[in-house]
């Protein structure tokens, strides 16, 4: 019999795995002959999704925008929305559209430099991929995907435990330096295990998230259905699933790439990878706490970044316990809310660390080429970027981030022109206006 779109999915829910239907005239088990017919309809819609990227997006919110007509709410929503009332979320980037430059005028350069080194690594702009959890849901092996086009833009790629896709794929994938960011899911035994993995991997630095001693208020996630899709019972999930397959080229690759992801990143005892669920109780009975470092030191042989520091006293006590780098970080407002944001905690803990032996990053509301050279001005060494190239993946896949670094690096060579700044090494608090001048 000949299987219409309809048929497959109707088949997929109820038929035993050892029915055989045609496709592509031979006899297939209904599991795979589904599955060929799920990655066919995803390789075309991969070409249609690149095509409107490229076509019609030409700042991040037009990636924001087509990612939103992509992906539906429940699952577009963990990656737009934030903590609570999410003011802090707004925050971030009010507070880098709010803050103004002081420019160089009568300057005019052949070329314009952005290429700088991080923690001994040499990228070709200041902008890293942060960690983003469960990008598998936006795009198949999306980790990965997402990797190469990091990679192939010249940037650090840095991947969150919480993914879906096991990290020595991402890392070959990315050809070129990725970092792994810890969380303690699992235990310390098991977060050993994922340390040893990502050494012997080849990953540069580990990165320790420390603002998740619970997981925040995310109320998007209990109004549009996310909480129910992922622990309720199918009656409870019929009406929030038929909105999902209304998004049919996001649910064929969904259902290309094998539907709801593990976490293989984490394995637990007798070797099997965490299921996908509600993580709010591990994080809280693992969360990472100063007295950690030591023994994370011991384990892992590398530069350590401290992510999440969101004061002086923080910034100053991850330099106190060695980290070679830290992250000023909110996590996006997904955490605390109401708390500053990160721009204006870079203003203090720059002078704060002055002549301290460690490397200021920041990430928070970046959403262009013009916040990245704000936050160089005001004194961080690159801005690690998470919802920016999220937005991109959940568009268009690899040519949905690689047209997010394309955008960023466009902003940033044109504005640092208008700027009067030829090398991103020149920037300083000398380029951001204060008042009175």
């Amino acid at each position: 019999m000949n299987v219409s779109r309809d048929t497959a999915f109707h088949l997929r829910l109820g038929a035993p795995e050892d029915m055989l239907i045609t496709f592509d005239g031979l006899k297939r088990p209904v599991g795979a002959a589904l599955h060929a017919i799920f990655a066919a309809r995803h390789a075309a819609s991969t070409k249609y999704w690149a095509d409107v990227v490229n076509t019609t997006c030409h700042t991040i919110d037009d990636l924001r925008a087509v990612m939103a007509r992509r992906v539906p709410p429940p699952t577009a929503d963990y990656y737009f929305g934030a903590a609570d009332r999410e003011i802090t979320m707004g925050d971030n980037e009010r507070a880098l559209r709010e803050a103004r430059f002081k420019p160089r005028m009568g300057l005019n350069f052949d070329t314009v430099t952005m290429h700088t080194t991080v923690l001994g690594q040499e990228i070709s702009l200041p902008v890293i991929a942060a960690p983003v959890g469960s990008l598998r849901h936006l795009w198949p092996r999306g980790e990965a995907v997402a990797a190469a086009a990091v990679g192939k833009a010249g940037s650090i790629c840095t991947l969150s435990t919480l993914t879906g896709t096991r990290l020595e794929e991402v890392k070959e994938a990315a050809n070129g330096p990725c970092w792994f960011q810890l969380y303690l899911v699992g235990g310390k035994d098991v977060a050993l295990k994922s340390i040893a993995r990502a050494q012997q991997s080849g990953y540069a630095a580990l990165v320790l998230t420390i603002d998740t001693p619970v997981a925040g208020r995310r109320l998007r996630d209990k109004r549009n259905g996310a909480e129910t899709l992922i622990n309720g019972t199918w009656t409870q999930k019929l009406p929030y699933t038929l909105m999902m397959v209304r998004h049919e080229r996001w649910f064929t690759s969904f259902c290309a790439d094998g539907g709801l992801m593990e976490f293989p990143n984490i394995v637990l005892d007798g070797g099997k990878a965490m299921p996908y669920a509600d993580i709010a109780q591990q994080l809280q009975a693992s969360a990472v706490t100063w007295d950690d470092i030591p023994w994370i030191r011991d384990a892992w042989h590398g530069p350590l970044v401290i992510k999440g520091v969101h004061s002086v006293e923080d910034a100053q006590r991850a330099v106190a316990c060695g980290a070679e780098a830290l992250v000023i970080s909110n996590h996006g407002g997904r955490q605390l809310d109401q708390v500053c944001s990160t721009l204006e905690v870079l203003h203090a803990v720059v002078p704060a660390l002055k002549g301290a032996h460690v490397e200021i990053l920041m990430d928070g509301g970046i959403r262009s080429g013009l916040d990245v050279l704000m936050a160089l001005a005001t004194g961080a060494k690159a801005v690690l970027i998470g919802r920016a190239y999220a937005y991109g993946l959940g568009a268009g896949g690899e040519a949905g981030v690689t047209k997010a670094f394309d955008i960023i690096r466009g902003e940033i060579a044109h504005n640092m022109r208008l700027l009067g700044c030829q090398s991103i090494t020149e920037l300083n608090a000398s380029y951001v206006a204060k008042y009175p001048f």
